[in-house]
Formats: structure tokens, C-alpha cells, sequence
């Protein structure tokens, strides 16, 4: 009988905790529906953002705006206030409408406005070269390049009123050198070797910047400074790019004049 009892006993505690358990569950449950339901503010681009914008300066001109959303459906990563810490960072790209801005949208410096990458042990220098004198619009950076400097013992005038160089030479000043930037696009936005770009760059003139050797520059400098005026509107130059293909040798000791310009 006492058994008896006691197994009931038994019985009653384990259902009464069983009860307690799914009530605790199901309120806990309750809970977390509402904690999910609960708005959460975030922010959503209203009008395109353009790189290099602040945070602030996005809000105040009502590029970028606040809303709510269940705490349940806000995307990982998503910017949900404007503090002291954050509200200068900068659009590191440009941020369509209509996306939900994320954090990682901004930073301290917009991509395409770092400092130009120069491989390591080499320096960067810039010449301005019309079209024909890059090969139009097929140097890109990361392109491979000969460069010719074409230089005689003076100018004169021609009859057409132009500048035209006395006993002109040409010869290779480099056989191959790496472009790093044309105009505002630099090596980080790299096409492939050969492939058309467009000018980026207004003007007769535009700006090649080469990878040199230490020794190299300061030839490349001395070349440039030490040209004739020539006229760029009439195709003349006295530096022109050729762009390299694969397995080409170039003669560095050749000299081209008139006097040799036809010779086999």
C-alpha cells in the first residue's frame, strides 16, 4: 500500500513539473515573438550615394534614411545609428537607392581615391602623351610598353608654321616598362593588356604614369625636360609609347635618323 502511494506521489510531481515546463517554454516563447516582432531602426538609401559623401552629409541631404524593421528581419551588418564614431566616414563606393546601408559602406577613404600603388623598389612618373603617341586608347594600366624619345639639334620653323626638329633621332629610352595609371585610373582598376579604354582625360594631352627603376627616372625626367616645344595639335612628339606583345626583342642600340630611315 505504502508502495502504492508513493508511486502515485511520484507520478503527480513528475506531471505538476511537466506543466511548469511547457508553461515556461511557452512564455519564453511569447517572449521572443515579441522581442522579434520589435522595430529596429535601420537605414536605406532614398537617393544614389555617391563615394566619398559622409555619413552625416548623406542623412542631412536625405540620401540616406532612417525606418524600422522587425528585429527579425534586419539584414546582418546593416547600419542602425548615427554616432560621433561614425558619422564622418566616407562612402567607400557609390550606394544605389533603395539598398539597405551597411556598415562596411563606409569608411575612411573612398576606393579610387588612394594614394597611386608603386611596385615595391620602383618610382612613379607621369608624361603627357597625345593619342597617337600611346597607341590611342589601347594603353591601360598594367599594360607593358616600349617608349622612343625622338630628339635632334634644334627646331625650326616649318612652312606651315609649326615646330619641326632639326636632324631628328630616335632611339629606345626603355624597352619595357609597366604603366601603372592612365589619366584617373590607376593600376587598381586593371584591364586586361590591350583591351580599349577611354580617354580619361581632357585635352591633346594625356597623362601616362610609368613604374621606373630607380636608375630609370631620372633618364625619363631628363628626357622630358630636355624636349624641343613641339606642337601636339600637328601629332608631334618627342616621346611615343609603343605597347609590347609577347616574345618581342627590341634593339636598344638602334638610332634611327633620316639618313638611315630607310636602310633593311
Amino acid at each position: 500500500m505504502a508502495r502504492r502511494v508513493i508511486a502515485i506521489a511520484a507520478a503527480v510531481m513528475l506531471a505538476i513539473v511537466g506543466v511548469v515546463a511547457v508553461v515556461l517554454y511557452a512564455n519564453g516563447a511569447d517572449q521572443r515573438a515579441i522581442s522579434g516582432a520589435q522595430p529596429r531602426t535601420v537605414y536605406v538609401s532614398q537617393q544614389v550615394v555617391p563615394a566619398g559623401t559622409s555619413l552625416s552629409e548623406a542623412v542631412t541631404r536625405g540620401l540616406v534614411v532612417a525606418t524600422n524593421l522587425p528585429a527579425k528581419s534586419v539584414p546582418t551588418g546593416v547600419l542602425t545609428a548615427i554616432t560621433d564614431d561614425n558619422k564622418n566616414l566616407l562612402a567607400v563606393t557609390d550606394i544605389a537607392a533603395g539598398e539597405y546601408v551597411l556598415v562596411a559602406r563606409f569608411g575612411t577613404t573612398p576606393q579610387g581615391s588612394q594614394a597611386l600603388r608603386v611596385p615595391a623598389g620602383q618610382i612613379a612618373v607621369t608624361v603627357q602623351l597625345i593619342d597617337p603617341a600611346k597607341v590611342g586608347t589601347f594603353i591601360a594600366p598594367g599594360s607593358h610598353i616600349v617608349l622612343f624619345s625622338t630628339k635632334g639639334t634644334g627646331t625650326a620653323t616649318n612652312a606651315q608654321g609649326g615646330a619641326q626638329i632639326v636632324n631628328p633621332e630616335t632611339r629606345v629610352l626603355f624597352d619595357d616598362v609597366l604603366v601603372i595609371a592612365v589619366g584617373n585610373a590607376s593600376l587598381a582598376e586593371t584591364r586586361p593588356t590591350g583591351e580599349a579604354t577611354a580617354s580619361t582625360s581632357q585635352g591633346i594631352g594625356k597623362l601616362v604614369t610609368l613604374a621606373l627603376k630607380p636608375e630609370q627616372a631620372p633618364r625619363l625626367v631628363q628626357a622630358i625636360n630636355s624636349m624641343e616645344i613641339l606642337d601636339p595639335s600637328k601629332g608631334q612628339s618627342g616621346l611615343y609609347a609603343g605597347l609590347r606583345g609577347s616574345e618581342v626583342s627590341v634593339d636598344n642600340a638602334l638610332v634611327v635618323s633620316s639618313a638611315n630611315l630607310y636602310n633593311r
